[in-house]
């Protein structure tokens, strides 16, 4: 049976060719789809490494650079956790769930294994107040003053890459300077097992958290971290930037909960998603078009082939299948095309971990499924068309 389906969509190669290739592009923009779905919710599931719950964040906007007064932070982080909803504050360089980022080229004493790290300068305070937990060693603290090298604490990523089989606890890497001179050193102190600072759906990378000391060096830190007591309603805004006025009044103060931070920051990252979907909804809706009216162009041109077959003793039944097996070949022709192309992404690594092999695997499946369900629908009615025809009826028909 599937040797004479074969000969028929062969001996039909003209007509079929257009349908295949328009099967074959809507496999690819499903692919992509599903990819980038599955991708998003392997992302998803990944942890950020930091809390959103109980967290604000405050930005301070200044109309020059803000100075790295040891005093005035002193006197916020005092005055802020003054207020009976703060529980702890901190100082970063930016806040988590912004579209803010920085990194620089850094190196192993030696000057080899050259790496371009994310960063974000923190105060001693930052891990407690973003709920966050070490895999290794310590978090930085007092009794790193003095210290020969800044202190800082890595992603574990970072360190399966240029610690492998060590112990990065006390290892040293520096800044690349564009003269190949290094610059800063740094020590690590700690180790956790991820931060993404854009939250669920950012790809991870390598990361690392120095010490930021007020006073210390001339960048100041231009946000602060709050951790607030469960429940806290967003009317605690007000008087918070109260708070903050009475301090520095020349200053403005932009201030979110992170929980609200991380739903915007979801909503701008899905943003390409949903335009990709509702490209391929269209498309899919014309493809569909497309198959269905060439599936009943062609049953009508095999009405007499049809009425043969049915004087010969098909039954009804026999044909429906003849008709829906013919689509699925078809289809599964332009997917096994499709999906020889596809497959050398993943195998050279073009893309490299944003499609895995898991993604890879799980949006042929999911993209296959797709398309064997928009050929069954396209061919129930040109199939029944032709089961219902009676062996006179087909083989009289002009």
């Amino acid at each position: 049976m599937l040797r004479h389906l074969l000969k028929l969509i062969w001996k039909r190669k003209s007509r079929n060719m257009m349908l295949s290739l328009e099967i074959l592009l809507a496999f690819l923009v499903v692919f992509a789809i599903a990819a980038f779905g599955l991708r998003y919710w392997q992302l998803f599931q990944l942890p950020t490494g930091h809390g959103w719950k109980n967290q604000w964040s405050v930005s301070i906007r200044a109309a020059q650079d803000l100075p790295n007064d040891p005093i005035l932070f002193e006197n916020i982080k005092r005055s802020l956790r003054d207020l009976p909803e703060v529980e702890s504050v901190a100082f970063s360089s930016f806040g988590t769930y912004e579209m803010a980022r920085w990194s620089e080229d850094y190196v192993l004493p030696d000057g080899s294994q050259q790496l371009t790290v994310e960063g974000m300068g923190v105060s001693d305070e930052y891990f407690a107040t973003m709920d966050m937990r070490i895999a290794q060693g310590r978090f930085f603290s007092s009794m790193d003053d003095n210290a020969d090298a800044a202190p800082t604490v890595i992603n574990r990523r970072l360190a399966d890459k240029w610690f492998a089989g060590k112990n990065p606890i006390g290892q040293i890497f520096a800044v690349q300077k564009r003269d190949k001179t290094q610059g800063q050193r740094y020590r690590v102190v700690g180790v956790v097992e991820e931060f993404r600072s854009h939250g669920e759906l950012m790809d991870p990378v390598y990361f690392m958290l120095p010490r930021w000391l007020p006073g210390v060096g001339r960048d100041a830190a231009n946000n602060i971290m709050l951790k607030v007591k469960p429940g806290t309603p967003r009317s605690f805004e007000t008087r918070l930037n109260a708070r903050l006025k009475q301090i520095r009044n020349d200053w403005n103060f932009v201030i979110t909960p992170q929980a609200d931070a991380r739903a915007s920051m979801l909503k701008t990252q899905t943003i390409p998603l949903v335009i990709l979907a509702v490209i391929a909804s269209f498309l899919l809706v014309m493809v569909a078009f497309g198959l269905f009216g060439v599936l009943w162009q062609n049953t009508t041109q095999r009405i007499p082939e049809i009425g043969l077959r049915r004087a010969l003793g098909a039954d009804a039944g026999a044909i429906y299948r003849q008709i829906i097996s013919e689509q699925f070949l078809l289809s599964s022709g332009a997917m096994l095309i499709a999906l020889v192309l596809l497959v050398q992404l993943p195998l050279t690594g073009v893309f490299g971990e944003v499609l895995n092999w898991t993604v890879f695997f799980g949006a042929a499946l999911l993209s296959a499924g797709v398309i064997y369900l928009l050929s069954l629908l396209c061919s129930l009615y040109p199939g029944w068309r032709a089961a219902r025809l009676s062996p006179t009826q087909a083989l009289h028909y002009e």
